[in-house]
């Protein structure tokens, strides 16, 4: 195996990043966590009140801060902010970070400098349309909105964060239509890239789907 790629896009609650780390474990690929690169800027300019409107702050913002990742374990500024890149107002305002020209363009590169020489797996908006167009392997992952909401419902409520299902389905619907609108890389189905509707699914049937998709590859 030498430098396959694994595109994993969808929107919002679809599953990706569990399914991601789960394929990086069964293969020995490397992960790369898109979403929480986003996640830190956000939570940085929020904990700092840049103005997202501000160009030339958000640029200072990139030029002047660290990101980095060890396993499940993310740190901004070498502090490592694992829980707070999950907290509710982050999850309102990445997708305004991520709309951003700059920020793309800054986070692209260092998501093709990290993957290169590596077998690696990477899951967000534009993987297989923009970030690797070559993957060899592209899945678009997608849920209903009630399913996708529900399942974000228990993982907050699990980790202790009070909000309503009607809270985190609205969220939900919010970034599905600024993903998708956006100007800079929009949340799209790559034209070769194969989609699969995990609503009512199990997870290993989504595993084992994609599996199999590798290991035609391998």
């Amino acid at each position: 195996m030498k430098n396959i790629i694994v595109a994993i896009d969808g929107p919002a609650g679809s599953g990706k990043s569990t399914i991601a780390k789960i394929i990086a474990d069964r293969y020995s690929f490397t992960y790369i966590d898109t979403g929480a690169m986003y996640r830190m800027i956000t939570l940085y300019c929020l904990d700092n009140n840049i103005d997202f409107e501000d160009e030339l702050a958000i640029k200072n913002v990139l030029d002047n801060i660290s990101l980095d990742m060890q396993g499940d374990k993310f740190f901004l500024n070498n502090k490592e902010v694992t829980k707070e890149i999950r907290e509710t107002r982050v999850n309102e305002n990445v997708s305004k970070i991520a709309s951003i020209r700059i920020v793309r363009e800054n986070l692209v590169n260092l998501q093709r400098k990290i993957s290169q020489g590596k077998n690696v797996i990477l899951d967000g908006r534009d993987i297989g349309t923009v970030v690797f167009p070559n993957a060899q392997i592209k899945i678009y992952l997608i849920a209903s909105p009630e399913e996708r909401a529900k399942r974000r419902y228990k993982e907050l409520i699990q980790k202790g964060t009070e909000i309503s299902y009607d809270e985190v389905l609205k969220s939900i619907k919010e970034r599905d239509y600024i993903d998708s609108t956006r100007k800079e890389s929009p949340l799209m189905k790559a034209d070769d890239a194969v989609e699969l509707d995990s609503t009512g699914l199990k997870i290993d049937e989504v595993l084992d789907f994609i599996s199999k998709k590798i290991e035609e590859k391998l």
